[in-house]
């Protein structure tokens, strides 16, 4: 990508922030969206909470200091975004977090765009016996290949704390794996 500088300069114009910003939406909506996707599990879901992510980049631009990496911010964004939502939702049915995300679960199978199998269905529902923060970093991690320090500026957590969670979390999806 382009100089950030000059990026962050374009989007924050009034008279280039649109193309700016549908430049933004093409080079992130595809990274963001697995990101989400990973946390609502649900493609519908995923695809409202990306249009939220993207609709509150756009009117928080302007207010961005560059005190961290763009990409940086805006997966710290949908990440809020994500966990607000679930929250939401499983208030709504009344129900705990991690009973919503279960029973989302339950929906993976017949979701058209889950191609997975056996071993990728039993990955996903290992995931969600973890706590928020533990699946979170894991997600980060494994499946996006973000570094610590990027996870840390993400998350606003130190290193050590993040290498803790990531242990855990292996440690606890080798274990549900291995029984299951």
């Amino acid at each position: 990508m382009q100089n950030e500088i000059e990026f962050l300069k374009q989007l924050k114009n009034p008279a280039t922030k649109d193309i700016a910003f549908k430049k933004l939406v093409n080079l992130y909506q595809e990274r963001l969206y697995w990101h989400i996707r990973k946390i609502a599990t649900s493609h519908e879901d995923s695809n409202d909470i990306l249009q939220n992510t993207f609709i509150k980049v756009y009117k928080a631009i302007g207010n961005f200091k560059g005190e961290s990496k763009l990409f940086s911010w805006m997966y710290r964004i949908a990440t809020n975004e994500s966990l607000t939502f679930l929250s939401k939702r499983s208030k709504e049915k009344n129900v705990s977090i991690e009973e919503f995300q279960i029973d989302k679960l339950h929906t993976l199978q017949e979701d058209v765009l889950f191609d997975g199998d056996q071993i990728q269905y039993l990955l996903q529902k290992a995931l969600l016996t973890l706590p928020d923060k533990q699946r979170l970093v894991f997600n980060m991690k494994y499946f996006d290949n973000l570094k610590y320090d990027e996870i840390s500026e993400i998350l606003d957590t130190s290193v050590g704390a993040l290498k803790a969670s990531y242990f855990h979390a292996v440690k606890k999806i080798k274990e549900y794996l291995e029984n299951n």
